[in-house]
């Protein structure tokens, strides 16, 4: 089964169209901060999240709540894409139903396979992964060029060194993220 999760108005073919809102006419209408989600466990093989998990995590604990859904629904080597606005960029910060910045670098933290090697080397990551009861293995990762950065750098007139100064430095650079995590659970769990 493949879920695409706040769907809103774009829904997908051969997905379970899920929203919190009937306005959008989901397939289903299901409230995702509400515990547990109506699928059994490792039951889902795919899942997107287009512009939906900023919504979601006012708090810590409701965050975890949902990746640790998450991780319950999903089989072995299921994949979960990822959109979400880039938290310093306007398209985040104009919406006050943003709740919550999500990274690249934040959803790493959900792998075990990172954590074990934070640990290993006296990082003062958090393991967040350990913590939440999750393991997310992040198999692909984009950031999306927000113009006039993606024509500078498309045309070479600036470094990738220089993109990645102006990416810490200054808002509206990158757009949004997005990542494909794996879902990895032992024979047990799976």
């Amino acid at each position: 089964m493949r879920l695409n999760l706040g769907c809103g108005y774009n829904k997908r073919e051969g997905f379970v169209n899920v929203d919190s809102s009937p306005h959008c006419a989901p397939d289903l209408i299901h409230d995702l901060e509400e515990f547990p989600w109506p699928w059994a466990d490792s039951s889902i093989d795919e899942i997107l999240m287009v512009h939906v998990l900023e919504h979601l995590g006012a708090t810590t604990e409701v965050y975890f709540s949902v990746l640790r859904e998450l991780y319950r629904i999903c089989r072995h080597d299921a994949r979960i894409t990822i959109v979400v606005p880039h938290p310093r960029h306007d398209d985040f910060l104009h919406d006050a139903t943003h709740v919550r910045a999500v990274t690249l670098e934040g959803l790493s933290m959900f792998s075990r396979k990172n954590c074990e090697e934070w640990i290993a080397a006296g990082r003062a990551n958090t393991p967040l992964a350990f913590i939440a009861g999750v393991d997310f293995d992040m198999v692909e990762s984009e950031v999306v060029l927000d113009e006039p950065w993606k024509r500078k750098y498309d045309l070479k007139a600036i470094s990738r060194a220089e993109l990645l100064v102006a990416i810490k430095q200054h808002n509206n650079v990158v757009k949004e993220n997005r990542a494909v995590l794996r879902v990895v659970k032992e024979a047990a769990q799976a």
